[in-house]
């Protein structure tokens, strides 16, 4: 079995991704190819990895398998590691550069400020915006209550109907009922099976008191792209503000706000290989300027529109990150979409199983399966150490169903056994092939085990 290995940078030494830093780690100096082999000695479980002229041997003291061991992270829709030349360019900030950015008096403030400057030109550069349309938050939940939030209050007295979508994520939905209860009228569109929306009802929905239409440009738990180009567009001929929650697609696919024509959209960090805690907020320029009502106050940063002091290596995380998104795009998605496609060819040979939004545009890192007659949360106790999902990470703790499969028409039960599989920049095909053995063995031992799936073969049940 073949294990993904990467370089140790302050060692430059190869060193296996995806084992538990509990190893000790040996050398052994004999060549092998980059694989791994298992053993059993005195009560310990070994694995041999080998990459070029050095191997390494990994001890676990206790009598556990090996493969338990074994860390996969298919969770990337909900948060992504920070990627090292990220990190690189973060970390003066903490420690050398450590002024406030608004304190441009002396050096320490100017070397801060500087750094948000230029963080603001590569945001705007992956977007292919302007710097002055771009406003630093604290992720994209705050990006969306601004826009959100910020439109309701200052336009409520030209009219209070908003249009927004069924299988909108939690956070969008969550500011919309708040706002139903200060007034605001909202019509949620629906969605057909595979995810998709309808813009004949879109244009519909319209009426003459709608200030604000706001639909994501690609749904966190199916993948499902949005027409947000046509959304725009019907968006401008009727004199509406179209709000984008772009949160999952940017750093997968091309997004360009000047393509699109959107007049506002939201992105956060630690989606694209960035820091948590850090996001931001597009705002376009034109000829009569988009008035929002600020959430915070206090300083004057961001123009008035967002006070506080400036998260700087935060910033200079999400400014790094959309740099190296704009350079890996191309080559990530053409990967990534390889190992989805890799993926779902093999669990799809599982019986009774689908995708999810299988015949709509997807964005190339997300599968979400349905492997019926199993719970999802069932498989995922089963293999602790693979990170998956059974729905949006937002919704942790919730024992509904997801309210996106369900919008699609999928029964509860299918919604129950439905995981979700995002993969991402530092996923390997070693990591995939590892999965689907995991997942084949898990599936046939449940369902050994369970007697609706006995009732299901013997035809008593569909």
């Amino acid at each position: 079995m073949v294990i993904p290995c990467s370089t140790d940078r302050r060692t430059q030494e190869p060193v296996a991704s995806g084992l538990s830093r509990e190893f000790t780690r040996f050398i052994d100096s004999t060549p092998r190819e980059q694989t791994v082999n298992y053993e059993r000695q005195q009560n310990e479980s070994v694995a041999k990895v080998a990459v070029g002229k050095s191997s390494f041997v990994y001890i676990i003291k206790k009598p556990i398998s090996l493969v338990m061991a074994i860390q996969i992270y298919l969770d990337n829709n909900a948060t992504t590691a920070v990627d090292p030349q990220v990190l690189e360019e973060m970390l003066p900030y903490f420690t050398t550069h450590y002024g406030n950015a608004s304190s441009t008096n002396h050096v320490f403030g100017k070397k801060a400020s500087a750094a948000v400057v230029r963080a603001r030109e590569r945001v705007a550069d992956l977007l292919e915006a302007k710097e002055e349309e771009i406003v630093f938050t604290s992720g994209a939940t705050e990006s969306i209550n601004m826009a959100i939030k910020g439109v309701f209050e200052r336009y409520q007295s030209i009219g209070n109907h908003i249009i927004s979508c069924v299988s909108e994520h939690k956070s969008v939905l969550d500011v919309l009922r708040a706002l139903e209860k200060k007034g605001a009228k909202v019509t949620y569109l629906s969605v057909d099976k595979d995810g998709n929306i309808d813009l004949n009802e879109l244009e519909e929905a319209i009426t003459d008191e709608t200030v604000l239409i706001s639909l994501m440009f690609a749904n966190n738990e199916t993948g499902v792209i949005h027409p947000v180009k046509e959304i725009a567009e019907i968006a401008r001929d009727k004199n509406i503000l179209f709000f984008c929650d772009a949160t999952q697609a940017i750093g997968k696919i091309p997004v360009s706000v000047k393509e699109i024509g959107v007049d506002m959209m939201a992105l956060s960090g630690h989606k694209i290989y960035g820091p948590k805690g850090v996001g931001a907020l597009y705002v376009r320029k034109k000829s009569r300027k988009i008035q929002l009502e600020p959430l915070v106050h206090g300083g004057g940063q961001e123009k008035g529109m967002r006070g506080g002091t400036y998260n700087v290596p935060g910033i200079v995380g999400l400014g790094a990150a959309c740099e190296r998104c704009k350079e890996l795009l191309k080559k990530d998605g053409k990967r990534i979409a390889k190992l989805r496609s890799y993926l779902e060819s093999a669990l799809l040979n599982i019986d009774e199983t689908f995708v999810n939004s299988g015949d709509a545009k997807r964005l190339p890192n997300v599968s979400n399966i349905v492997i019926r007659f199993i719970k999802a949360e069932q498989l995922m106790a089963n293999l602790k150490n693979v990170a998956m999902s059974s729905g949006s990470a937002c919704a942790t703790g919730s024992l509904d169903p997801s309210h996106v499969l369900m919008a699609m028409g999928l029964d509860k039960e299918d919604a129950h056994s439905s995981l979700r599989f995002s993969l991402g920049r530092f996923n390997t095909e070693a990591e995939i092939d590892l999965l689907i053995d995991m997942l084949n063995q898990k599936v046939t031992k449940l369902r050994g085990e369970s007697p609706v799936w006995e009732l299901f073969k013997k035809g008593v049940i569909t």
